[in-house]
């Protein structure tokens, strides 16, 4: 679907801000190509991906009491228009200590990146002044340990991903995944509370792919062609670049909450910072010592059979990980790391 409108998936080239490269990209044919193949994979996960879920997550009740989560965050994704983040269909918000009815705004002022822990020197800051700079220096738990930061708001560890999205959207009164929790508590036999582990974890992963592909079916059929496009729905939007300025870009990637940091001057990037998904959930233990989410989660597991700690890695995989940007290559001679410069 990414591809009929994209041309390749991922990384697409012919998207520019704003809208698509070329008006002569949105033909009736495509669009009634991407509309069959959301209608089907609505079909799919209707039928299949969400009831398949359901039942094997009500024959694994135990993991509602396992890898628990306290802290949500969700920077929200799908604007419904230009106002943000009021429109957001997916909404954003936090959640502190498990109370999904108080939903606290977003204030990215308060996202701060610890590196106590970290193989990287420096200070905790927040992104907008942020620095990444390699230090490694041995493998040592009570000491450095990760090549991943230690993300915190308000100083706290945050979950992101399916299931905080899914809890700040029924938190905030979202309808459609309201009523989809809710059929899923019901079907398990659940209550509320047991969202906040690895089993509310994979659920919310179904829970939310239902609610999105529903939205796609609807989404969809707004599309025009480039001959049916109006000045009140056109299919791209002109945008100026300043020459210097700051900005920040949020949004939610599969993994979870994704920004972007960056400051420029005379049209070049002078810094340059994200934080992504998997290092607010991998991150290590902050300049406090607590650990991150998925640490917190794996306190506690128990263990059937230590040659096979099937139990650690139902957790780890609930959380989905893509860490390869934590794999850094180090010289123990030299005690460098390589940079390789794009020019």
């Amino acid at each position: 679907m990414h591809a009929i409108y994209g041309g390749k998936n991922p990384h697409p080239q012919t998207m520019i801000v704003g809208g698509v490269t070329l008006n002569k990209d949105l033909t009736s044919a495509r669009i009634t190509e991407f509309q069959n193949h959301v209608t089907a994979a609505q079909t799919f996960v209707n039928n299949y991906y969400l009831p398949d879920s359901t039942y094997l997550l009500s024959r694994y009740k135990d993991y509602a009491t396992i890898g628990a989560s306290e802290n949500l965050l969700a920077f929200g994704e799908f604007p419904q228009s230009s106002s943000e983040p009021s429109s957001l269909f997916m909404p954003r918000g936090i959640i502190l200590n498990q109370a999904t009815k108080s939903i606290q705004p977003v204030d990215v002022n308060n996202v701060t990146e610890h590196v106590t822990h970290s193989w990287y020197s420096g200070s905790n800051l927040n992104p907008a002044r942020g620095k990444t700079v390699p230090n490694y220096t041995a493998f040592d738990t009570s000491n450095q340990y990760s090549w991943i930061k230690a993300p915190r708001y308000q100083g706290q560890p945050m979950e992101v991903g399916p299931l905080a999205r899914v809890m700040v959207g029924y938190g905030k009164g979202q309808s459609a995944i309201v009523a989809a929790v809710n059929t899923f508590l019901q079907k398990t036999g659940l209550n509320l509370p047991a969202m906040y582990s690895t089993l509310g974890r994979t659920a919310a992963r179904a829970i939310e792919t239902k609610v999105i592909a529903d939205a796609m079916v609807s989404w969809a059929s707004q599309v025009r062609a480039s001959s049916q496009s109006t000045s009140a729905m056109p299919n791209r939007k002109a945008f100026t670049m300043l020459s210097s300025g700051s900005g920040i870009g949020l949004n939610e990637a599969p993994r979870g909450a994704l920004g972007h940091w960056v400051n420029f001057s005379n049209s070049k990037v002078t810094n340059y910072q994200m934080v992504v998904p998997s290092t607010w959930n991998f991150g290590p233990r902050d300049a406090s010592n607590v650990p991150g989410p998925v640490e917190q989660a794996l306190v506690d597991v128990p263990v059937a059979d230590e040659a096979r700690p099937v139990e650690i890695l139902r957790v780890i995989h609930s959380f989905n990980p893509c860490i390869a940007c934590a794999v850094h290559v180090h010289d123990p001679k030299t005690k460098a790391t390589y940079k390789t410069r794009v020019l």
